[in-house]
């Protein structure tokens, strides 16, 4: 496994302090704060380790409170609030010096046939006809300052492959619709819960910026403020994420300083594996 991957599976598994209680590394990826979806990614590993691995994870409702600090770990505390016959239920907050910066719902099922339906996927062009946003990132490197220079050029543990191309330095307005093909850049264990805590990580990449597409505004234009508020998944069907998934987005919604997103992921033989939704803080910042 290529190092900056293995990088990123060590950092989602976790250190073991006591029955329900987890310690994980911070990762700055260069925007001064913690990326939402590591600690999204670590607290679901924090609570699959503490349910049977017979029953994966159905669904998660996430709520982001405070900025953390990548210069600090991150301790994971879980509560288990039910271990039913069918559905384990967890609840786990994120600390940092005494104060949750995250909190998590989690519930997991054990696997059982039903009725079976979904979306079709949309047509859209192949990965590999594709460039990737690490491609572009770097053809642009020189115009960015710095810190975000150096996140441009850096090794990817996550390839993404952007239907829609946009730019951030000059973002225009643009329907709230993009679809992005997904993969680890190498092979990974055959441990379906570790590609789970993958896809969550992943999921708060190129979310929130499709709700400020209509607005011709970006994540780097002055005087943005912006921020994930709360974040949903659910998983469908069982996938791999080092193989390419299909990151279709929307957003049906901005008003009140929060734009709402929302989307699926398709694997290649086209069935939905997942859904995600997230609201979002999308304002510029008021004058003192």
């Amino acid at each position: 496994m290529q190092p900056v991957l293995a990088a990123l599976v060590d950092l989602l598994a976790l250190e073991r302090l006591d029955r329900d209680l987890f310690r994980g590394r911070s990762q700055d990826l260069g925007w001064g704060a913690i990326f939402g979806g590591q600690v999204l990614g670590q607290a679901l590993s924090a609570a699959a380790q503490t349910v049977g691995a017979d029953r994966p994870v159905h669904s998660l409702h996430g709520y982001f409170m405070r900025a953390g600090d990548v210069t600090k770990p991150i301790v994971y505390q879980v509560d288990r609030l039910r271990d039913g016959a069918t559905f384990t239920t967890r609840r786990v907050a994120a600390l940092q010096e005494g104060e949750a910066i995250f909190s998590l719902e989690a519930s997991f099922q054990l696997a059982v046939d039903g009725f079976d339906h979904q979306d079709p996927m949309p047509a859209v062009p192949p990965p590999d006809e594709l460039r990737s946003e690490r491609d572009m990132a770097l053809a642009i490197a020189d115009q960015l300052p710095p810190p975000m220079r150096a996140m441009a050029v850096a090794e990817r543990p996550i390839e993404i492959r952007p239907v829609e191309v946009r730019d951030p330095l000059r973002p225009r307005v643009a329907d709230p619709h993009r679809r992005l093909w997904y993969r680890a850049i190498d092979q990974l264990p055959d441990d379906p819960a570790l590609h789970r805590y993958l896809l969550a990580y992943a999921s708060d990449f190129s979310f929130l910026g499709t709700a400020m597409d209509p607005h011709g505004v970006s994540w780097l234009s002055p005087g943005m403020q912006v921020a994930s508020l709360d974040h949903v998944m659910w998983f469908h069907r069982p996938f791999r994420f080092d193989d390419w998934l299909l990151y279709t987005v929307d957003s049906p919604s901005a008003s009140g300083g929060r734009g709402l997103v929302r989307g699926q992921f398709f694997d290649r033989a086209g069935r939905l594996v997942a859904s995600a939704a997230q609201e979002g803080l999308i304002r510029r910042r008021q004058p003192r």
